[in-house]
């Protein structure tokens, strides 16, 4: 490898390590500001099955630790949230000097896309899903059982869903970006639309609580998105293939 390569992948490799700790340095610092919070942000954030509980049900800490650590862990992961747009900024700086000016004038739209998408998933998943679920779930639980949650397991599950419905939410962007590509085009897509139909709704039961009521919210906003994404594939080909 000849010198001015060798400075050229160095000088890449110290612009992508200083993109990385920029966006580091950000997570930790809405973290620790987030920290002395954890406790009121945890007893937010497990309203939506509180509100369902039968009165005076509460959640419960298994892990001697949990209620310390558990506060702790979505301290971390509503910091890496409300990082996203300055970490997806990062990686777009580092990626954006390769790229062709109308690739630049594409990639903006899409990026800034997919980071709306992903919150308005996120708030789908939080104000309509999940006061749904625990409702229905609490409904068809028997009296004589009582329902006090791990603090834990009502984490990680509540987190698994907003993570599924954002990222469910970024098939648009998935799609536009095949078809920016030439991968497929548009008429391909529509083809293919059944077997995206079923596809979506096997992807459902899977990443879903076992209720048709929350796979049926995750499905169908999916299929009417992957529609969207075919329309907006279809509005930027011919502006790409003229360029």
């Amino acid at each position: 490898m000849s010198a001015p390569a060798e400075e050229s992948l160095m000088g890449h490799l110290l612009e992508l390590r200083a993109r990385l700790m920029r966006g580091v340095a950000a997570v930790l610092v809405v973290f620790l500001a987030l920290v002395p919070f954890a406790k009121e942000l945890y007893n937010l954030f497990a309203q939506p099955l509180v509100a369902k509980l039968p009165t005076g049900g509460t959640l419960q800490a298994i892990d001697v630790a949990g209620g310390f650590f558990i506060p702790i862990k979505l301290a971390f992961f509503v910091a890496l949230l409300a990082s996203m747009p300055w970490l997806l900024y990062q990686a777009w700086a580092f990626v954006a000097p390769g790229l062709y000016q109308n690739e630049k004038r594409l990639a903006r739209p899409i990026l800034l896309a997919a980071v709306l998408l992903f919150y308005i998933g996120c708030a789908f998943a939080w104000f309509l899903v999940l006061p749904t679920v625990f409702g229905f779930l609490a409904m068809f639980t028997p009296d004589t059982v009582a329902m006090a949650p791990d603090v834990s397991r009502y984490l990680d599950f509540v987190l698994v869903i907003l993570l599924a419905f954002g990222l469910s939410f970024e098939l648009p962007v998935a799609v536009v970006v095949l078809v920016v590509l030439g991968v497929v085009t548009p008429a391909q897509l529509r083809e293919a639309r059944g077997y995206v139909i079923v596809g979506v709704f096997i992807l459902a039961a899977i990443i879903t609580p076992p209720d048709v009521v929350s796979q049926l919210m995750l499905a169908i906003p999916m299929c009417l998105l992957y529609e969207l994404g075919i329309l907006a594939g279809a509005m930027l080909r011919p502006a790409r293939a003229a360029s």
